[in-house]
């Protein structure tokens, strides 16, 4: 077996059995997402739907109940919510963390992502995974992550997510879990639907309208449906709250130092702009970014299926969605790289000249700096240009924009029926392809700005090409002038890059049961078996500058070319057996089973299995446990993305200023890591709380395993009708987990829990590379800063309580409904390598606990419905309290900082059926208008940690209202 890497082509056993199978999916079999009798444990969600389609396993036998515990969004549910995409469905559920969603500005790459358990995303891993109708879509990213943008809201009928145990039904990759939404069937009339949204402070407006239409046709034999939609929302700025509009650090009004005027080696042109002075200002870039980031979304979905002859049904689906998601940060700028400055530029003073060539740590003598700055150009033997660490904030080109433009398309066909009255089968095959194209404005060149800077007039370059025109540092100033527009013009040049993914898909299987009884039971034996071929193709094509390290501006990381692939061939079953049933203490015992075998291309031969089972003593109460465990492959992100080097957050560098003075051991230590000696005491802390991190792709990777194991009793008791109650303990450990290790696992054990030098693991020290300059971990891509490789030395581990309680009962006038879903975390443990801290994040937030995870969370909806004309709706999301993971330690923060209380949200929903073909839902989000916490904007990564809090958790936009009209023929 040969393994897939860039380029190369797949084994010949994986071409060889893809042709198999698509030459004989026609006489093979798949089973559909399974159809059950009204579930007890969801009863309160879904009243008055139809029959279920059970996620979790393919086993279609009514009467057999799955031993994992299901959280549904029902019809009601999505109603009320109003949402624009499928992420609003399900990202406030207790048990579900925030992925990357429409509150990530600085780090989005445009998508809206699932996180179960918050142990999905950790390291570039996906380890949910999102269904329509029980199959796979094409991921949307390199690290194979489905995009929730692209799910057509219009038709979903519900949401069910099931947490752990998933992977020998679905693939290994639903480690964490996996959301199925289920898409209604068989849609006839005409449904058009408008919604209107808009924050309370005028900023933030939301619409989304749709139309569907469907029909049967040759009496009932056949059906076809063609959904239409649009979606837009509008941008949120950070300057618009009042608790966002400044950077804080403790109490401290702070911003980053690449500011104006300019910084040469860390001192700052004076205001008079002939010298340079060693104290600087800070550049404010809170109010450039975004709360909320800017959407527009097409999307069409047409579905038909035709009973050719009885037991013989042939059906098809297509999907396309176009997106664009908009981001914005503050201005561009020369972030602290190093850049050769001529010493003969025209636009410096000879006093700032002569201050840059005392200012390195061996510096320039003054007779051979004088004979530089006399130099005619270039070719002149006394020319020098020295690599000077420049910070300028060039506020002339505005604010940085991206454009995430996505293409996504999806087809499905298959051919499903009977082939007996006890089983069933369906043979489909489905192919996606996703595009993303990124597109930067106002981030600007390094080489122009390189070139721009070799000058031999104020208004002439040495190298005139491309219409070079000369850069003033000088400029941006009190009394100064800003750069020419001339120059901006040149160095301005817009960037991108385009990353596409693709997904093939042949699946075959039967289903149902063994006859008509069990061997002691009325209830038979229910089964599914299939087979399942997968091939995932990846790529990034970048344009020249994207791709190189360095060149754009204000970038992180680079985007460089590359591509990989894999495809993977499984064989799976299932078994719920029927032990005993209405005897004295077995109302109902029965035992499920399930495996899965997969032959990777790039890693081999796996297996998944599941073993659990049911106990209902007497009617109503019933047990339930499930084991399983799971095998993932890596991903092409994680295999094949270069390594390069981005940014990662750090607020305090335990070598800057003066704390390695006097400390023999923790100056040796800066020393090592690249730090020039004449620096210490005099290297800068980490710009705008970020440092250089060098991360990619590890051929080398190998599987990482996972075990989890659910226990839980499930309660509808006779006596209460409308009773619903069920609580779930539940454990998932993975091992030889795909990790990138947090900055506190390489710092703590070099230097110590105190930053003193006096770490326990000191060859962690090993991991970090410092500027040669100034000895900071800040600079271009020669300075590695902390090295965080992807590894299989990692472990995982999460455990907690799911409990629900739900009560409906009839009144005079209607109904009153209760619903109570929430967990108890009890543990979050993240260790990236054997000699790394085995952290724990439950209640805890920081740049290594992140996003956030508190240990108590509920959401509890209650609903007055009157006569079945108008439902008044009450939604309150409670988040405990959490702290910040070094409380105390003395970083700076305030007291009230390093603690966020715990927070209520209540959202206030009225719907109203106005005639039978008209209905209008009113909504008020954040009826009390809550604020945000206020953290600072440097005690966490800035995808998480902006303006401030924590806007992935806690509402940033404050009271909203939205309206719903809605016609149905």
């Amino acid at each position: 077996m040969t393994k897939q890497t860039n380029g190369k082509p797949f084994s010949v056993r994986a071409q060889t059995m893809r042709a198999m199978l698509l030459g004989t999916a026609a006489s093979a079999f798949v089973a559909t997402p399974a159809f059950a009798q009204d579930n007890d444990e969801l009863a309160a969600t879904t009243a008055n739907q139809p029959s279920i389609v059970v996620t979790g396993t393919r086993i279609t036998n009514p009467n057999l109940d799955q031993s994992s515990p299901i959280q549904v969004v029902g019809a009601d549910e999505i109603d009320y919510r109003q949402a624009t995409n499928a992420e609003e469905l399900i990202g406030e559920l207790p048990g579900i963390a925030p992925g990357t969603n429409s509150s990530v500005n600085n780090g989005s790459n445009g998508t809206s992502t699932l996180n179960l358990r918050n142990i999905a995303n950790t390291g570039g891993a996906t380890r949910s995974l999102v269904l329509l109708d029980g199959t796979r879509l094409v991921p949307s990213t390199i690290f194979s992550q489905t995009d929730l943008n692209i799910i057509p809201v219009a038709l979903v009928e519900r949401v069910e997510v099931i947490t752990g145990g998933a992977s020998s039904v679905y693939g290994a990759d639903a480690i964490s879990g996996v959301a199925n939404f289920v898409l209604r069937r068989d849609f006839e009339g005409l449904e058009a639907a408008v919604t209107f949204g808009i924050n309370e402070r005028g900023d933030g407006e939301r619409i989304r309208g749709d139309v569907t239409i469907g029909a049967n046709f040759d009496d009932g034999r056949g059906n076809a449906s063609l959904s239409i939609g649009y979606q837009e929302v509008d941008d949120v700025l950070q300057s618009n709250r009042v608790l966002s509009q400044q950077g804080l650090f403790g109490t401290t009004v702070i911003g980053s130092g690449t500011t104006v005027p300019t910084r040469f080696n860390g001192n700052q042109i004076d205001p008079t702009g002939t010298t340079l002075v060693p104290t600087y200002n800070t550049f404010n870039f809170a109010p450039f970014n975004y709360f909320q980031t800017p959407l527009e979304r097409y999307n069409i979905f047409g579905s038909a299926n035709y009973e050719v002859t009885p037991g013989i049904e042939i059906y098809t689906r297509a999907m396309f969605t176009n997106s664009t998601v908009s981001l914005q940060l503050a201005p561009s700028g020369l972030f602290g790289d190093p850049f050769a400055l001529p010493l003969n530029n025209p636009f410096l003073t000879d006093t700032q000249v002569q201050q840059i060539c005392a200012s390195f740590a061996v510096p320039i003598d003054p007779a051979t700096c004088t004979a530089a700055r006399n130099a005619a150009d270039p070719n002149d033997p006394n020319f020098l240009a020295p690599d000077v660490i420049i910070n300028r904030r060039l506020v002339e080109q505005g604010p940085r924009q991206t454009d995430l433009v996505t293409n996504q398309f999806q087809l499905w066909a298959g051919v499903r029926g009977d082939i007996s009255d006890t089983v069933g089968y369906d043979v489909y095959a489905t192919y996606g392809e996703s595009q993303r194209t990124t597109t930067r404005r106002n981030w600007g060149l390094k080489s122009r700005i390189e070139q721009a800077l070799n000058a031999t007039s104020t208004t002439t370059c040495f190298d005139a090409s491309n219409g070079c025109f000369p850069i003033n540092l000088q400029g941006g100033g009190p009394g100064g002038t800003n750069i020419d527009p001339r120059s901006v013009a040149f160095f301005n040049q817009p960037s991108g890059f385009t990353d596409s993914t693709s997904l093939s898909v042949v699946n075959a299987s039967l289903n149902g049961t063994f006859g008509e009884t069990g061997f002691f039971t009325q209830t038979p034996i229910g089964f599914a078996v299939g087979v399942e071929y997968r091939e995932y193709n990846a790529s990034r094509v970048a344009d020249v500058s994207a791709g190189t390290q360095d060149e754009v501006l204000g970038t992180g990381a680079p985007a460089p070319t590359f591509n990989g692939g894999y495809d993977v061939i499984e064989g799976f079953a299932e078994l719920i057996v029927p032990i005993l049933e209405d005897v004295p203490g077995f109302y109902s015992l029965q035992a499920e089973g399930g495996i899965r075998v997969s032959d990777y291309s790039n890693t081999g031969t796996s297996v998944t299995w599941k073993a659990g089972g049911s106990w209902e003593p007497f009617e109503g109460f019933r047990f339930r446990g499930i084991y399983s465990v799971s095998v993932r492959s890596p991903n092409i992100g994680e295999l094949f993305a270069p390594v390069t080097t981005g940014l990662t957050p750090l607020a305090v560098d335990p070598c800057a200023g003066a704390n390695p003075v006097g400390n023999a051991t923790l100056t040796a230590i800066c020393i090592a890591q690249g730090a020039p000696a004449a620096t210490i005491g005099l290297i800068p802390q980490p710009s705008a709380a970020q440092i250089n991190a060098t991360a990619g792709g590890n051929t080398n990777l190998d599987v990482e395993e996972a075990e989890s194991i659910t226990l839980g009793l499930v309660a509808t008791p006779p006596q209460v009708p409308g009773l619903v109650m069920s609580i779930d303990y539940f454990n998932i450990k993975v091992t030889g987990a795909i990790t990138n290790p947090t900055p506190g696992d390489i710092l703590t054990p070099c230097f110590g829990a105190n930053g003193d030098g006096n770490g326990s693991d000191p060859a962690q020290c090993a991991n970090v590379g410092r500027n040669p300059i100034n000895g900071s971990m800040n600079g271009g891509g020669e300075t590695l800063g902390l090295i965080l490789q992807l590894s299989n030395l990692g472990a995982i581990e999460t455990s907690g309580v799911d409990f629900r309680v739900a009560y409906r009962f009839p009144l005079s006038f209607g109904s009153l409904n209760f619903d109570l879903n929430g967990t108890w975390t009890d543990e979050l443990l993240f260790q990236a390598t054997p000699s790394a801290i085995n952290r724990e994040c439950v209640g805890l937030y920081s740049n290594n606990c992140e996003p956030i995870t508190p240990e108590w969370a509920f959401n509890l909806r209650t609903t007055v419905s009157i006569d079945d004309l108008v439902d008044i709706s009450l939604l309150w999301r409670w988040i405990d309290g959490v702290e910040y993971e070094f409380r105390g330690r003395g970083d700076g923060f305030t007291d009230e900082q390093e603690a966020i209380d715990a927070a209520s949200y209540f959202d206030l929903t009225v719907r109203s059926n106005v005639s039978e073909n008209f209905d209008i839902t009113l909504g008020i989000q954040n009826l009390l208008d809550r604020s945000f916490p206020n953290v600072s904007s440097f005690i966490g990564s800035s995808s998480y940690n902006s303006g401030n809090t924590y806007p992935t958790t806690y509402d940033t936009l404050g009271r909203r209202y939205s309206v719903t009209g809605r016609v149905r023929f």
